[in-house]
């Protein structure tokens, strides 16, 4: 821009000669950024520390002048203002880099000498929730999972497929784009649920199993029309066979809401991030009690589920079932521990038991589980469940829960008497409790 006002100066002195004419004094300039002509100091240390070669003020002041740099020196220093065409040479330090690129492609790079790189490495600043949103990829990866990334634009009615007919719709204001490439491609989405929904659509029919996972962000436009609020989500979606067939076993099941469950204990397990529960909830996406939301430390987590049977009609999906948790990444990345602790391999072999016990349908299996481990203390180690049984055998509205059970003692082996004294004391506590039976 700098060059614009000899430019016009030229013309009016071409246009001077050629007809005769009287020029005005003076130039209108509005341009409405003016270039600032950066000013950089540069001493014969920053020479031998950037290009290992030894140059004192003078020399180095001669090649920026036939670079048509203003050079002056004070002591050891050389300070360089730039020429006004020459519009890649930055500030700070910046520009002492673009200064050292200048004086080694003058100097001559095949006179600058090969030595060894003798400096200090600059102190490394990590991006701690970046590594931490690797780490939850990394996990998803290892549990089978494959990430996508889909569009952030979208449309009302290409969203509005997440929800049934009779479902309250979506009413909260969407980013509008001012030029959209498309008219399905017009406002920036408020879920990442629909977009996965498309990809399983797309992949239905040629992959008998589906598993997939995206991170990224929605976006929640306020009412004042602001900037809209951008909100990192994590969202999964299951479809299928829980693992691809082979010869050595080709009955493979399909995938249900256990299976997203679990894989779900396993990420935040990964994590190290303790204090979560799976409550009963109702969302509209999903199916009506096969939904649940996760709580960890008393905030919502994210909602997971069966997708809903009116929801899955607006899709070209074959009648089976589909899975989906959304989670707030933010919160997940926060929760993550600096330090977690970690235990030395037990010494003494453990005592395993298996328990069955009868309680009422409504009872979740979790409530259990943290009964269990409050009466048996630090020596239950484990706790699995690994069946569930309802029929007439035990009663309408009743099922059977049976877990897996680890006694482990750091400190000595324990014996017959000891691990029927735990069982008890969790018969016991059941049984106050919950108004459990044990199974016979």
């Amino acid at each position: 821009p700098a060059v614009a006002e000899h430019g016009v100066l030229r013309g009016l002195e071409l246009m001077r000669r050629w007809s005769g004419g009287i020029v005005s004094q003076g130039l209108v300039d509005n341009y409405p950024l003016p270039p600032v002509q950066p000013v950089v100091t540069v001493t014969p240390k920053d020479v031998r520390r950037w290009l290992g070669i030894d140059l004192g003020p003078d020399e180095i002041a001669e090649i920026l002048r036939r670079l048509q740099f203003e050079v002056t020196l004070e002591n050891d220093k050389v300070v360089a203002r730039t020429p006004e065409h020459r519009m890649d040479i930055g500030e700070g330090i910046i520009g002492v880099a673009d200064l050292m690129e200048e004086i080694a492609r003058v100097y001559g790079y095949e006179r600058i000498p090969e030595t060894r790189m003798a400096d200090e490495l600059p102190p490394q600043i990590t991006n701690t929730l970046l590594e931490r949103e690797e780490r939850v990829r990394d996990i998803l990866v290892a549990l089978g999972l494959q990430e996508v990334i889909t569009h952030r634009m979208t449309s009302p009615e290409r969203e509005g497929r997440r929800l049934p007919e009779d479902a309250e719709p979506d009413n909260k204001p969407y980013a509008q784009i001012m030029n959209p490439i498309a008219p399905e491609r017009s406002v920036l989405r408020h879920s990442l649920l629909s977009n996965l929904l498309e990809v399983a659509e797309r992949n239905e029919r040629i992959r008998e199993r589906i598993a997939l996972f995206e991170i990224g962000p929605v976006f929640l436009q306020d009412e004042e029309g602001e900037l809209p609020e951008e909100i990192q989500r994590l969202d999964i979606l299951l479809a299928g066979l829980r693992e691809m067939p082979s010869w050595q076993d080709g009955r493979a099941g399909v995938m249900d809401f256990f299976d997203l469950k679990g894989m779900i204990e396993a990420l935040l397990s990964g994590l190290h991030i303790q204090g979560i529960t799976f409550e009963p909830w109702e969302h509209p996406s999903f199916h009506p009690g096969k939904c649940a939301r996760i709580i960890l430390n008393d905030q919502q987590l994210g909602v997971m589920g069966e997708l809903h049977p009116l929801v899955q009609e607006h899709y070209e999906l074959e009648e089976r079932t589909i899975l989906s948790a959304d989670l707030e990444l933010g919160l997940l990345l926060n929760s993550m521990p600096e330090r977690y602790g970690i235990r030395e391999v037990p010494e003494f072999p453990p005592v395993l038991e298996d328990i069955a016990v009868i309680v009422d349908e409504e009872i979740p299996a979790g409530k259990v589980e943290e009964v269990i481990r409050l009466a048996g203390g630090k020596l239950v180690t484990e706790i699995r469940l690994f069946d569930v049984y309802r029929g007439p055998q035990i009663g309408s509205g009743k099922k059977s829960l049976a877990y897996g059970l680890t006694y482990q003692d750091p400190e000595r082996t324990l014996n017959d008497q000891d691990s029927t004294r735990i069982r008890q004391k969790i018969v016991r506590k059941l049984a106050d409790e919950l108004g459990a039976v044990l199974r016979s």
